[in-house]
């Protein structure tokens, strides 16, 4: 895709139909992990976007914009040179955050909007800590989940101490983000440190990247259609 600041984008295609941007989350986790959706490129053509600095991206001279808020005008610039006069929008996760950013900067350029179990700091929508553990508590009893609760409960503890989780626990408690810890499961999750982009990452939802009120507002103008879409043992359901 034709650089509009400098910063060249890619993004992949898959299956035939109507086209669909898909925006992957992570944050900043290149957009291969998807994979297909489940499927869905049977009856789509999927457009899977590499976010700046990820997968088959360019890396930008400016960190700056990896702030989400700045890459709005990515999506923007896709959805022109696609040619698409309206887009169907669908965002995982972190990439929840620059979807509804999307769509309050542009409307009237959203036709369908599916959000899949999105974290939602642009609206000031975020479940608690406490939350949080009771839903990963709801698998306890039972091997790999015990050990990935503990985990989890000790990366929590150290966010609110305001420091900074250990890689470890991170990687203990994965088997809580996915509905059955199998072999593909496995697999899945230890391509995740080389597809994320972690100084992206970190900066993804920075000091100013939200104001939640004018994002609110401003979601008032979008007439398409919106679904939220997650399962019983999500923690993002927001």
């Amino acid at each position: 895709m034709p650089p509009y600041d400098g910063t060249e984008l890619a993004y992949h295609v898959q299956g035939e139909g109507e086209p669909l941007v898909c925006l992957p989350g992570g944050a900043m986790r290149a957009s291969a992990y998807p994979g297909d959706l489940g499927g869905l490129s049977t009856g789509r053509r999927l457009i899977l976007l590499d976010l700046r600095g990820t997968g088959d991206s360019a890396i930008p001279a400016d960190p700056s914009t990896y702030r989400v808020d700045h890459q709005v005008a990515d999506v923007e610039a896709l959805r022109i040179h696609l040619g698409l006069e309206c887009v169907d929008l669908l965002a995982h996760s972190a990439s929840g955050n620059l979807a509804l950013l999307y769509a309050a900067a542009h409307p009237r350029r959203v036709r369908r909007l599916a959000l899949v179990t999105p974290t939602s700091w642009a609206v000031d929508l975020a479940e608690s800590p406490d939350v949080r553990l009771a839903d990963v508590r709801r698998r306890a009893g039972s091997e790999p989940y015990d050990t990935a609760i503990a985990a989890y409960e000790r990366a929590l503890a150290a966010f609110a101490a305001g420091g900074t989780p250990d890689e470890a626990d991170w990687a203990a408690s994965m088997p809580l983000a996915y509905g059955r810890w199998d072999e593909r499961a496995r697999a899945h999750a230890e391509l995740s440190p080389a597809q994320k982009n972690a100084e992206a990452s970190a900066a993804f939802a920075g000091p100013g990247a939200f104001d939640p009120p004018a994002t609110r507002d401003a979601l008032r103008g979008v007439d398409g259609e919106v679904l939220v879409l997650a399962g019983e043992l999500d923690s993002n359901r927001s």
